[in-house]
């Protein structure tokens, strides 16, 4: 088996798993750009993409886990040179993630006020949030069967299709915002924040046949649904399970953040929704080398190749921290010029440029999370990542949260209890790796 991790290789499947990661958060954040700068309400506009996005993240990460639990099984197959006895396992764990994204689809429809009620939102944040969502949640489970088809890709150690796949998405829907939102004279009238909902779920529709086209003549997989399920679906059911609860954990602290950086008012929550989308942008990103450590370490688990694997955990340390410190430096050298490319409101970018230095002190602490997070994936090794995400959001970031803001310290209070919650997902997880293979290696 091909052993390589040479930094040719890790950026091989890096590179294109960054630009694909950064997909989903971009649809987000290209809206936000586009409806920021409307003539009408665009702050109320911000804030309900804020509210709106905060929830479909949520639910796109609790049950877009199935990605890794797919690549997971597929490349740990794959490096054990088994691949041809789970031929039924996609196509079993494609059906099972679209049967649930129609259920979370008919549930939360009736209920969407109710919900972004949850969130704080009032008024007319509630109202526009309302209607963004009841047309942009129709493209949710398109992006779970996309998802779901990336996973099988990089199960197959390839990610140059998924970022086809996500540059064409995301292309469509910066043309589709711009027509959609503004309107053209004379034969489009403007949508504004409705025209974004219908060029996100548009560009996730394409999205969605690309990579079904894709996975079906250029790899050996075919998606024939047959019964009994593979043996290996009650495996890809406890990942996916873990996966999930430790999502809901994740969410738990975005939900705190959205809903307290709602109740400060709305210049507040549209300057945190700001902050967040940059956030995630940066995080998915910096999930490029975190994409290779989940490809490589399953082949290298699967083909029981230890000492190869500690030397990968080593160099995508070094990468991530780089590339992490890379975009906190262009994040302080552009800092002025990407607030206002999202709004022109200064009671917006007041409190959006007082907080944003933290989110870009951030970003090499996150590259060592979500690089770990990834390898704790491939291995297969979830209860691990379950736990502590559990015990971080309990533990450190509600507790943190809570303190400074009875201070009173506002958006400071949340990006703070961030930070510290990142560093209490990283550091665990590096003395586990090290723990379980250091020993393998040797025996090995």
């Amino acid at each position: 088996m091909n052993q390589d991790i040479s930094f040719k290789r890790i950026n091989k499947l890096a590179i294109p798993a960054l630009i694909a990661g950064v997909a989903e958060p971009l649809l987000s954040t290209t809206d936000l750009a586009i409806v920021g700068n409307i003539n009408t309400n665009a702050t109320e506009s911000i804030a309900a993409i804020g509210v709106v996005g905060a929830f479909l993240s949520m639910l796109i990460w609790v049950f877009g886990q199935t990605r890794s639990a797919i690549s997971s099984i597929v490349s740990q197959y794959l490096g054990a040179d088994k691949l041809d006895e789970i031929k039924e396992l996609p196509a079993q764990a494609i059906a099972l993630v679209l049967a649930l994204s129609f259920l979370i689809l008919g549930i939360s429809y009736p209920f969407a006020k109710e919900i972004f009620q949850f969130y704080n939102a009032s008024g007319t944040i509630l109202d526009f949030s309302i209607e963004y969502y009841k047309i942009r949640v129709f493209g949710f489970p398109l992006t779970l069967l996309v998802i779901a088809v990336f996973g099988v890709f990089r199960g197959l150690q390839n990610t140059f299709y998924p970022m086809v796949i996500a540059i064409a998405g995301t292309l469509i829907n910066i043309v589709l915002d711009i027509i959609l939102v503004y309107g053209v004279e004379g034969f489009i009238a403007p949508m504004n924040i409705q025209g974004a909902a219908y060029a996100s779920v548009i560009a996730q529709l394409v999205m969605a046949i690309m990579a079904v086209y894709l996975l079906l003549t250029k790899t050996p997989v075919k998606l024939q649904f047959t019964l009994p399920f593979h043996k290996e679906i009650a495996k890809f059911m406890a990942m996916v399970v873990n996966l999930f609860i430790r999502t809901i954990a994740l969410n738990i602290a975005l939900y705190f953040g959205t809903s307290y950086a709602t109740a400060y008012g709305k210049e507040y929550i549209a300057a945190y929704t700001i902050g967040l989308n940059l956030w995630l942008m940066g995080a998915f990103m910096i999930d490029g080398y975190s994409s290779a450590g989940n490809i490589l370490s399953g082949k290298l688990l699967g083909a029981k190749a230890y000492k190869t694997l500690l030397e990968l955990g080593r160099k995508l340390i070094i990468y991530g921290l780089i590339f992490g410190a890379a975009l906190s430096l262009i994040g302080f050298v552009f800092y002025d010029f990407i607030g206002r490319i999202f709004t022109q409101e200064r009671e917006v970018l007041e409190p959006f440029y007082q907080s944003f230095w933290i989110i870009l002190l951030m970003q090499p602490i996150c590259s060592v999370a979500f690089i770990y997070d990834g390898m704790f994936k491939g291995l297969g090794a979830t209860h691990y990542l379950r736990n502590i995400l559990l015990l971080a959001t309990t533990f450190v970031f509600i507790p943190i949260l809570l303190i400074f803001d009875y201070f009173d310290y506002k958006l400071y209070a949340i990006w703070i209890a961030f930070y510290g919650w990142i560093i209490a997902r990283s550091i665990p997880l590096i003395f586990i790796f090290r723990n379980k293979f250091i020993p393998l290696s040797k025996e090995n």
